[in-house]
């Protein structure tokens, strides 16, 4: 993944998920971007991680998933941030932190099963 690319993703959330995250950068250790809506919570955390230490949160009280849905959602990757088209048309932005040109790890843990995911 590199500037201007997107990724698609799409997968059904169950009944008893507490939350799920998406992420992505050159390792587990080294996140450029960590996506997290916590149902628990009711918020969308994004994050950072450098050499295995967590940055400083933000939290957005928006949170357009809902259990026990599909659903469909959009990661951009842009020169200086990404941005996240949520289910309903919201827009979640946040700083590439890194300087990162080029992603090649992701991960996606917790409540989402996947059905499918596309980078175009």
């Amino acid at each position: 993944m590199k500037p201007g690319d997107t990724l698609k993703v799409k997968g059904k959330i169950p009944a008893d998920a507490v939350g799920f995250s998406v992420n992505l950068g050159c390792s587990s250790r080294d996140l450029a971007f960590h996506f997290n809506p916590r149902f628990n919570e009711s918020v969308i955390v994004c994050n950072s991680k450098c050499s295995d230490a967590w940055q400083t949160e933000h939290r957005d009280r928006h949170l357009s998933f809902f259990r026990g849905c599909t659903v469909k959602f959009f990661i951009e990757m842009l020169s200086d941030r990404f941005r996240v088209k949520l289910p309903d048309g919201y827009e979640v932005y946040f700083p590439n932190r890194h300087g990162y040109r080029r992603i090649n790890y992701i991960s996606i843990a917790g409540g989402l099963k996947m059905v499918s995911f596309k980078l175009f």
